[in-house]
């Protein structure tokens, strides 16, 4: 039988890299798309080590900035196992500082990557999805999405704009049996905010945090209920509704954690 396929980008570290075992350990054919073929290659080099019952596995190397990659991607998974099932839309850059004195590079590359990368992979996989019946698409969003955050501004609103475009993609997807299912992950145990760009370098402290492997767990539970939105433990979903009902406390709360020290 046909196993289902999946294309994780980011699948080089933290969430993304967790999700390809996670799902290659349920069975599914992963696509690891990422711009670090190195590690790429280790990550194949465990899924191989995974007990019988695991899915395939291809590597791809290719930039989400760039949409020609990310259709190159999805050809050479068809072309390799004959479908393509899930996206999940994972790649994702941090940054941490103010927004009028950052160097705009910095924002640009958060932009490029948060929204533009998860444009490029939904506008990529969707003729595939279209022509075999149906699909699904995950896009990693953020607790944060809701909440005005102080010196991760730029990054939030990234997390805000990818969480609108679920919503209203899921309905412009619907008559082509493609979900849509906003991902909003929370703190998670990864190098994610080790590597944040920008000049700032503080974390919120004293927050539960969970481990890629459980957030991976999810996606892949989720994979198969397609829910349009998906909260991964009981703190996200308590930022979610603080950034609803006390959206100036919760700002308030992250200015006190992300300002600079003087």
């Amino acid at each position: 039988m046909t196993r289902a396929v999946v294309l994780i980008t980011g699948a080089s570290s933290g969430i993304g890299r967790a999700c390809a075992v996670a799902f290659a350990s349920a069975g599914y054919d992963v696509c690891g798309f990422a711009r670090n073929g190195e590690k790429l290659e280790t990550l194949g080099a465990e899924i191989e080590d995974l007990p019988a019952g695991r899915g395939g596995y291809l590597e791809v190397v290719g930039d989400v900035r760039r949409a020609d990659d990310l259709e190159a991607a999805v050809a050479r998974a068809v072309e390799r196992f004959g479908r393509l099932d899930v996206l999940v839309a994972n790649a994702g850059v941090g940054y941490s500082g103010t927004v009028v004195d950052a160097e705009w590079d910095d924002l640009q590359t958060v932009i490029d990557t948060n929204i533009s990368g998860v444009l490029h992979g939904a506008r990529a996989v969707t003729p595939q999805m279209r022509a075999q019946g149906g699909g699904n698409i995950m896009i990693v969003s953020s607790a944060v999405a809701g909440v005005h955050t102080p010196y991760t501004a730029v990054y939030s609103a990234s997390k805000a704009f990818v969480s609108s475009l679920a919503g209203a993609l899921r309905l412009e997807l619907e008559d082509d049996n493609i979900a849509v299912t906003d991902l909003l992950v929370g703190r998670t145990a990864t190098d994610f905010s080790a590597n944040r760009l920008g000049p700032v370098r503080k974390t919120m402290s004293g927050l539960p945090t969970q481990s890629a492997e459980a957030v991976a767990e999810a996606i892949v539970r989720a994979a198969r209920r397609k829910p349009k939105r998906l909260a991964f433990s009981w703190f996200d979903r308590l930022v979610l509704w603080g950034g609803v009902l006390a959206p100036g406390l919760m700002a308030r709360e992250a200015k006190k954690q992300y300002q600079p020290d003087e």
